[in-house]
């Protein structure tokens, strides 16, 4: 019988090569904290005004970022494989959903514009930018996910109710596009009632999950409070700027020489509703 992560891995492969020759802008060969070489797809897209990047890490989870600038929201999407010695024959998806800083990533044309001398480069970023913290509180309703992004259903659709989001994004996209923050509530959907988390009549209740991390849980059925870190190895942060002479005599201009590049982690911390669905945090 054929090994399924054996399979998986190929088929993974396939899927880049296709991505090589058609949509990806750039494919950049980074070395992880770990020593290891990861080969990362970026494309960018002017009219969507989006970013996308995708790697697979060592381990076999197949990580997707998009970014999308026009609602300032960034997507991660990690499609992790099973633990076949566990007892899980299947892979899962979750996605994250959070707001995004559009001064943190170069804009989706001068993305498009980057080319490489040397696409053989095993490249490493110039800045660590360390980690963020998110405790997600709670599930997107992918119909309803368009008052967020347009590209979230699609992206996230395997994920299905595995789709994650925080009050504290909401907030800042309500301010960004001027609407009231309980436009989203068509969009969210409450976490069961029996780990007491819930969202009455307005997003504004902010109420954790009381539920044991699944790092001390003993019971596999048992619903806990997963944790996830995905990290970006290198990623296009920033543009460099350089002076030179103007036209006049004494005049001096600024014109754009280079990019900065940078690597990020999230720590993501989210409901399941049993630890089988979290065998990592341990």
């Amino acid at each position: 019988m054929m090994n399924w992560r054996w399979f998986f891995n190929i088929l993974v492969g396939l899927l880049c090569l296709v991505v090589d020759f058609s949509d990806t802008q750039l494919v950049i060969n980074v070395r992880n904290q770990g020593g290891d070489v990861v080969q990362e797809n970026i494309f960018a897209n002017v009219t969507d005004d989006t970013v996308s990047l995708e790697f697979q890490r060592s381990d076999g989870t197949l990580i997707t970022q998009v970014i999308d600038f026009r609602n300032e929201v960034q997507i991660l999407k990690a499609l992790i494989l099973g633990e076949e010695e566990r007892g899980q024959s299947q892979y899962q998806v979750v996605c994250f959903i959070f707001h995004f800083d559009k001064d943190s990533f170069i804009s989706s044309d001068a993305m498009s514009k980057l080319r490489q001398k040397n696409p053989s480069t095993i490249r490493t970023p110039e800045e660590d930018l360390g980690r963020s913290n998110y405790s997600m509180d709670y599930t997107v309703v992918l119909p309803h996910s368009g008052l967020i992004s347009p590209f979230v259903a699609d992206l996230c659709a395997e994920a299905g109710e595995a789709t994650y989001t925080r009050h504290a994004d909401l907030v800042l996209w309500a301010a960004a596009q001027g609407i009231p923050e309980t436009t989203y509530l068509t969009a969210l959907k409450k976490f069961p009632s029996s780990v007491n988390h819930f969202m009455s009549n307005s997003v504004e209740d902010d109420v954790r999950p009381s539920v044991s991390s699944c790092t001390s849980m003993k019971k596999m059925r048992s619903p806990c409070q997963c944790h996830l870190e995905l990290c970006i190895g290198w990623y296009p942060c920033g543009l460099k700027y350089c002076k030179g002479k103007g036209q006049s005599k004494n005049s001096v201009m600024t014109y754009r020489c280079g990019i900065k590049t940078c690597r990020k982690c999230h720590l993501f911390a989210y409901y399941v509703a049993q630890k089988q669905q979290c065998l990592w945090d341990e």
